[in-house]
């Protein structure tokens, strides 16, 4: 039985076993906007979401990120930000790629943005990571379809077993809101925890919501 996450909620990464959970998938799912005309014809707007993490020491120092490369470098260089990537410098995390679109035609059952974590091969250095999601375009999260975050165990391509799951498009609260703090990874000791955030932002650009969780969440 997977967990339904509520904002703010803490939980250990423990499954009904009693084992610890140690390799899991980050995803978000969503579907593009579909819409019919007064003619009855269908039509289907793209949905750009961006899921990213930023990884801090235990100093509160950035020290690593996975973000889309497609971002134009010039606006993340006046952020001070670098360059994105999809794999971390500790080949802990692994994110699969931008996904332009949404799905089409209804929910194949798949995530649409992952980020894969080994617990195991993180620097020990890092002590936070933060996931957060951003929309490239206009649309407000209330106006996406069946936006939802889930932990699980498996692959990109395989669910085995659903960890937790946050309902995004089931709180009112993202109402012309364009991006979410989603969650963090803490380590507690030698333990790493679960904060289900789920504080939603305006932030047009991932800059901004990068320099809010810097001086606002840690």
């Amino acid at each position: 039985m997977s967990i339904n996450l509520q904002k703010g909620q803490k939980i250990d990464l423990r499954k009904s076993s009693g084992e610890t959970l140690t390799n899991f998938c980050v995803g978000v799912n969503w579907g593009a906007i579909e819409k019919k005309n007064f003619l009855g014809m269908r039509s289907s707007k793209d949905v750009d979401l961006d899921l990213s993490c930023i990884l801090f020491d235990t100093n509160n120092n950035i020290c690593d990120h996975l973000y889309s490369p497609l971002y134009n470098i010039d606006v993340l260089q006046k952020f001070g930000l670098p360059k994105g990537k999809l794999v971390s410098q500790d080949n802990a995390l692994r994110h699969t790629g931008d996904d332009l679109e949404g799905d089409k035609g209804g929910d194949d059952g798949l995530d649409n943005e992952i980020i894969t974590v080994d617990l195991s091969k993180i620097d020990p250095k890092v002590s936070k990571i933060f996931f957060f999601l951003n929309n490239v375009g206009k649309e407000d999260f209330s106006e996406i379809p069946y936006a939802k975050i889930r932990m699980f165990e498996g692959t990109p391509k395989r669910v085995n077993s659903v960890f937790a799951t946050y309902n995004v498009s089931a709180e009112s609260a993202y109402r012309n809101k364009t991006a979410i703090i989603m969650a963090k990874l803490y380590k507690r000791g030698e333990e790493w925890k679960f904060d289900a955030i789920g504080d939603p932002t305006d932030d047009a650009f991932i800059g901004q919501t990068i320099h809010r969780i810097n001086k606002n969440y840690l």
